[in-house]
């Protein structure tokens, strides 16, 4: 995850992200199965931004970095709990396990709005997927019945994936979605975080949106 971006002479940028993996280290202080802390390493990335809204492009290696300091993180604006059971919980439940499961073509667009195009990531698929939390920004996505056509809400998807290794993956999406024919779709799919995933051990900063594949 991203979690300090800075800009640089020119279009240059360097932003610091976060490699969590949850297979980690034994908590001195716990026992238990809850007892594990997560490895955290940070690495310095380095790019360009193209002209005009050109492509962005990452220039050089990444370069190992201590841990940047602390600083706020803004109120989420998500704010209300998601029942994994409710209309929308099930919907995006299923979403993500096609979409990191391997999913491609119709299995992946029967959960997207028309016209929205959104691509798998081309890593190999996750063994198994499971559906963390989901939180929106409006009390009517966290119902259990699907709303009025056009009813649009934002939520926060956090996900664990299970690589065919065994290593855990802390995942966390957010996305715009949208109520059409007595179903929730997706209508904008954002990866993205705006804090550390539940029970990472990393400091509290600001995080800045990332779009696209990021592994």
């Amino acid at each position: 995850m991203a979690i300090r971006e800075a800009a640089g002479p020119g279009s240059t940028w360097t932003v610091v992200v976060a490699a969590i993996r949850d297979q980690g280290e034994p908590s001195p202080t716990a026992s238990g199965p809850g007892s594990v802390v997560p490895q955290v390493r940070y690495f310095a990335v380095s790019g360009t931004r193209g002209t005009g809204g050109g492509p962005v492009a990452v220039v050089g290696a990444p370069a190992e970095v201590a841990a940047p300091d602390a600083s706020p993180v803004p109120e989420s604006e998500f704010s209300r709990p998601v029942p994994a059971a409710s209309a929308l919980g099930v919907s995006l439940g299923e979403f993500v396990r096609t979409y990191l499961g391997g999913g491609q073509g119709a299995g992946l667009d029967r959960y997207l709005s028309p016209g929205l195009k959104v691509t798998a990531p081309k890593a190999g698929p996750y063994a198994r997927v499971d559906l963390e939390t989901v939180a929106a920004d409006a009390e009517i996505a966290a119902g259990q019945a699907v709303p009025a056509d056009g009813t649009k809400a934002r939520v926060r998807i956090r996900v664990t994936g299970e690589d065919a290794q065994g290593v855990l993956w802390p995942l966390l999406y957010r996305a715009e979605v949208t109520a059409r024919a007595g179903r929730w779709e997706i209508s904008e799919l954002e990866a993205g975080v705006t804090g550390p995933p539940a029970g990472a051990a990393s400091p509290a900063s600001t995080a800045k949106a990332l779009s696209g594949d990021a592994r």
